[in-house]
């Protein structure tokens, strides 16, 4: 696997710290669009957060460290899918995974459509039986198929439940699904934060804290960015409203952290960068950064 040099890695920092032998960090990018139903362009996230990057400063006052210098980012050279779709396409993302899993990195996984989240998901799930799922999100995407593609982005998380322990999903954010979702999570014990539940007081004023007690000791993140509300992401293809802002998702983090419990993972999907909205790429950019600092040790 080639790495990516100054001028397009991740936060552009020098090879000292972004080969892949001595960097603990890796971003493998999954340019994959093929089921997108609303707006496109989700192929072109992962470039855009690495464009973006390199405006992340490197320091964070909050942990008091430059975590890419002291634990290195080394950022893989995006995925040629060729004509692969599907559960081929998934296939060559968790091998990818799996290697570099192998190699014990931490693996940063950059979509492209949520489809692509089930590889490394799996990859994950193989080496940490044990984990949980940590899923941001607008949407449940737990329709067995849509659109008559059971591999759509709609359907990811159904194809995760195939192979996953349900009662170890940790949804937050959702706030669009059909019917048919709604019943799923209920007969299969998927631990769901809606968002209205979430306005409405249910969990009363610290409702991040709710959502780590629901987590296990190791967690696997995945985020689509449709989760914020559009006015901090409109650069997404399937806005909803009624969504939330940074820094009361980086407070989920934050608890996490101070649980002692551990990601051990994390994938971040469906921007879909506009010439109008760049805030938003390095939005994401700099949640990825902020992410890894309060997770990694």
């Amino acid at each position: 696997m080639n790495t990516i040099d100054i001028n397009g890695n991740f936060l552009a920092i020098e090879e000292e710290f972004s080969n892949l032998e001595n960097s603990l960090i890796v971003i493998l990018s999954a340019p994959y669009e093929h089921t997108v139903s609303y707006g496109n362009g989700a192929g072109g996230g992962p470039a855009g957060i690495l464009e973006a990057s390199a405006y992340v400063e490197f320091y964070d006052d909050e942990t008091d460290r430059e975590l890419c210098f002291e634990k290195g980012i080394a950022t893989i050279e995006p995925i040629d899918f060729g004509e692969k779709v599907d559960k081929d396409a998934l296939e060559i993302i968790q091998q990818r995974v799996a290697k570099l899993l192998d190699k014990d990195k931490f693996v940063v996984t950059l979509g492209g459509e949520h489809t692509i989240s089930t590889a490394p998901i799996a990859a994950h799930y193989n080496k940490y039986p044990e984990m949980c799922i940590l899923h941001f999100d607008a949407h449940s995407d737990l329709r067995d198929s849509y659109l008559d593609n059971k591999y759509s982005h709609a359907s990811f998380m159904a194809r995760v439940a195939e192979f996953f322990p349900t009662d170890k999903i940790v949804q937050v954010g959702i706030r669009a699904q059909c019917k048919e979702e709604s019943i799923f999570i209920k007969e299969n014990n998927v631990k769901t934060f809606y968002a209205s539940a979430i306005r409405r007081g249910i969990y009363g004023n610290d409702w991040q804290q709710k959502v780590v007690d629901s987590l296990g000791d190791i967690i696997y993140c995945t985020f689509d960015v449709d989760y914020f509300d559009p006015s901090i992401m409109a650069a997404t293809g399937t806005p909803e409203p009624e969504g939330f802002l940074y820094s009361e998702t980086i407070d989920i983090f934050r608890k996490i952290k101070k649980a002692g419990k551990k990601i051990i993972g994390l994938d971040v999907v469906e921007l879909a960068p506009s010439e109008y909205h760049k805030h938003c790429d390095l939005t994401t950019a700099r949640l990825i950064y902020k992410i890894l600092n309060l997770s990694i040790d």
